[in-house]
C-alpha cells in the first residue's frame, strides 16, 4: 500500500486510493470546500480559503513528524494546520496575510486566563443590555453593503452588539465575542452572501431569524472549545505572524533548520479574491470602510491569484524575475504568452496572463523560505488544485513541485486526492478538462 511517508517517489498524478479511504476521518467524507462548520475550532468561523481539518490531521499523521516537533504554514488561514498540529501534539508557526483572519487564527492559540464559562456569561449579559434598549440605531455611518445585507430590525441588533463590544477593547474576551459576532453575520443575513460573493440584491429568507441567539450559540461553541482543550503539553508554543510570507522577515523567528514539517495549502489560480471574499466583515467591524482601502491594508501582501490583483508593471517585473527559476519559468512564461493571446480573442477577456507570472514567483520566493527554516529531510506537503483559465492547462501542483526541487527540495510524491470542475466540463472555453485537487509531498535535501 502507498503511503504518504513512503520514500519511493510516486509519479506526477498518482491516486491516492486506498490509504484516503482506511485512514480519512468519516466527518471529512464529502466536505465541500473550506473549513468545518461543526469542527472544534473551525466552526469560529469558516473562512473559505482553509482546507478540509481531517485532511490536515490525515497528511500529519502520514508525515510522522518528531513528537513535539514544529509544524509551519507560509498560507496560514484561520489556523486549521495549527490547531491539527496542537491536536497531534506539535509545536506551530504561521504566517498569514489577512490582517483579519491573522487574527483569527492566532485567538485559536491563544490561552485566557480567565474560565471559559465567564465568557458565555459576558455574552448573555451584553445580549441582555442589547435586548432591553430602546434606543434607535443610526445607520447612516455604515457601509453600504452592511445595510443592504440585513432588515432593519436585524441590522439595529447587530449593530448595538457591535459597538458594546468595541467600547470594551481591554475585556479579556473582547476578541472572543468580536468573532461570535463576525460569525453570525452572514447566518442572518437576508440577501445572499455565500462565497465568494456577497449579492446584496438578491434576497433570501435567512438561515436564522433571531441574531441575538445565534450569537450565543457562536458563544457557547467558542467557550466549549476552549473549556476542552485542556492543558497544552509542556514545550509546544503556536504562534500567528500577520504579513507577507514571501518576506525573509516574517520567518526570522524561526531559527534556521529549526522547523520539522509544513502543511499548507497555496491559493488556487482559479480568480478567487480572498480579500473581497470578507469585504462585509471587513465593513462591518470598520476595519475598512472603502475599496481602496481593503486593497491597499489587506489584499496588498496577499499572493496574486485573482485577475483583480495584477497591474501591467507587476506582470513585467515577475517575467524577469522568472528567468531565474529556469525551465520553471521558461514553461510560467509559455503559458503566459498563451493565456495573453486567448484574452486578446475576447472583447473583454480577463489577464490570467499577468497572474501567472507573480504567483509562481511568490511560490518559489515562499519555497526559498521554507528551504531555510526547515531542517534537512524535513517534509513539506502542499494541497493545491490544477486549473484551466480559457482552455489553457496550468498544472499549478507539478510547476509547483518542478520549483521545489530547483530550490533546494525532492519530489517524493503527487497524489489526486479528488477530482474537481466538473461544473464547467460543457464549457470549452473554461475549465473543459478533468481537473483535480492534488497532495505535493516535498522534502528538503
Amino acid at each position: 500500500m502507498l503511503t504518504m511517508d513512503s520514500h519511493r517517489p510516486m509519479p506526477p498524478g498518482t491516486v491516492l486510493q486506498e490509504e484516503l479511504h482506511v485512514h480519512e476521518p468519516s466527518s471529512g467524507r464529502g466536505r465541500r470546500h473550506g473549513t468545518s462548520r461543526s469542527e472544534p475550532f473551525d466552526r469560529w468561523f469558516r473562512y473559505p480559503a482553509g482546507f478540509a481539518s481531517d485532511y490536515a490531521s490525515l497528511l500529519l499523521h502520514q508525515l510522522q513528524l518528531p513528537d513535539a516537533g514544529l509544524v509551519v504554514d507560509p498560507f496560514t488561514g484561520s489556523g486549521v494546520t495549527g490547531t491539527a498540529a496542537r491536536r497531534a501534539g506539535h509545536s506551530f508557526f504561521g504566517v498569514e496575510a489577512h490582517p483579519l483572519i491573522a487574527e483569527l487564527a492566532a485567538l485559536k492559540f491563544g490561552r485566557p486566563i480567565g474560565d471559559p464559562s465567564g465568557l458565555l456569561a459576558d455574552a448573555r449579559r451584553l445580549a441582555d443590555q442589547v435586548a432591553t434598549t430602546q434606543a434607535s440605531v443610526d445607520f447612516g455611518g455604515e457601509a453600504e453593503l452592511t445595510v443592504r445585507s440585513f432588515d432593519p430590525n436585524t441590522l439595529a441588533v447587530l449593530v448595538k452588539l457591535r459597538d458594546s463590544i468595541r467600547a470594551q477593547p481591554d475585556h479579556e474576551w473582547h476578541l472572543h465575542l468580536k468573532w461570535a459576532l463576525l460569525a453570525t453575520l452572514r447566518d442572518v443575513a437576508s440577501v445572499r452572501v455565500g462565497w465568494p460573493y456577497q449579492r446584496p440584491g438578491s434576497q433570501r429568507q435567512p438561515t436564522f431569524t433571531d441574531p441575538i441567539s445565534r450569537f450565543l450559540q457562536r458563544v457557547a461553541w467558542i467557550s466549549e472549545d476552549i473549556r476542552d482543550l485542556g492543558e497544552i503539553q509542556p514545550g509546544l508554543v503556536s504562534r500567528v505572524k500577520q504579513g507577507d510570507s514571501r518576506e525573509v522577515a516574517n520567518w526570522s523567528e524561526i531559527g534556521e533548520g529549526a522547523a520539522h514539517g509544513c502543511v499548507t495549502s497555496p491559493p488556487y489560480l482559479n480568480n478567487f479574491d480572498y480579500a473581497d471574499a470578507t469585504r462585509l466583515e471587513l465593513y462591518f467591524w470598520g476595519e475598512v470602510t472603502s475599496w481602496s482601502q481593503m486593497c491597499s491594508e489587506v489584499r496588498s501582501d496577499m499572493l496574486t491569484a485573482t485577475t483583480q490583483q495584477t497591474s501591467v508593471s507587476a506582470a513585467r517585473d515577475a517575467r524577469a524575475a522568472l528567468q531565474e527559476y529556469g525551465e520553471v519559468g521558461s514553461l510560467v512564461g509559455e503559458l503566459a504568452d498563451q493565456l495573453q493571446k486567448e484574452r486578446g480573442n475576447r472583447s473583454r477577456g480577463k489577464e490570467y496572463d499577468r497572474v501567472l507570472p507573480d504567483y509562481f514567483v511568490a511560490i518559489a520566493r515562499i519555497l526559498e523560505n521554507l528551504s531555510t527554516v526547515l531542517a534537512p529531510g524535513a517534509p513539506t506537503v502542499l494541497l493545491v488544485g490544477d486549473s484551466a483559465p480559457y482552455g489553457v492547462y496550468v498544472d499549478t501542483p507539478g510547476l509547483i513541485a518542478k520549483l521545489g526541487t530547483q530550490l533546494g527540495f525532492s519530489l517524493e510524491s503527487d497524489v489526486i486526492l479528488r477530482h474537481r470542475g466538473q461544473r464547467w466540463t460543457g464549457n470549452a472555453t473554461r475549465h473543459n478538462l478533468q481537473l483535480a485537487e492534488r497532495s505535493v509531498l516535498l522534502r528538503r535535501n
